[in-house]
């Protein structure tokens, strides 16, 4: 992402998908990574309207940490969240990085599966949302 206005725009899918559809504390779902010099930033548009945010960063050596994974409502279920995080992960390998970590909510956990990312340990609580550790090779590109 390139300008502060998109950055905007992608906080503001974050608080409708995460603050006001889902309940968490607007306290938790801001953070130091969205400052973070090293975060890399999405925002996903259709037609010139932003539909879907989320960002990465390094995690750990050759591993970047998926966050924030965000598409709004109305653009749910046609392939948006598929694309973006395609992209992600291609941008990803670009820079080197081997493997992709995120924190998926229970709900998304098929979502996350058809993308080829695998669970890693139990289960956890946060935000009041039950979530699954996964990962996923992405040291080569796979449909």
């Amino acid at each position: 992402m390139t300008s502060e206005s998109q950055k905007q725009q992608a906080l503001q899918i974050r608080k409708i998908v995460f603050v006001e559809e889902q309940h968490v504390p607007e306290s938790l779902e801001l953070d130091e990574y969205d400052t973070h010099s090293e975060t890399s930033h999405w925002l996903l548009t259709v037609n010139k309207q932003p539909i879907g945010t989320a960002r990465f960063r390094p995690y750990q050596l050759q591993t970047i940490k998926i966050e924030r994974v965000a598409i709004l409502q109305e653009a749910r279920g046609q392939g948006y969240g598929e694309a973006l995080m395609r992209a992600m992960e291609a941008q990803a390998r670009k820079r080197g990085f081997i493997k992709a970590r995120l924190n998926a909510q229970i709900q998304a956990l098929a979502f996350y599966e058809k993308l080829n990312y695998l669970p890693i340990g139990e289960r956890f609580e946060e935000a009041g949302i039950l979530h699954q550790t996964m990962e996923k090779d992405i040291s080569h590109f796979v449909l």
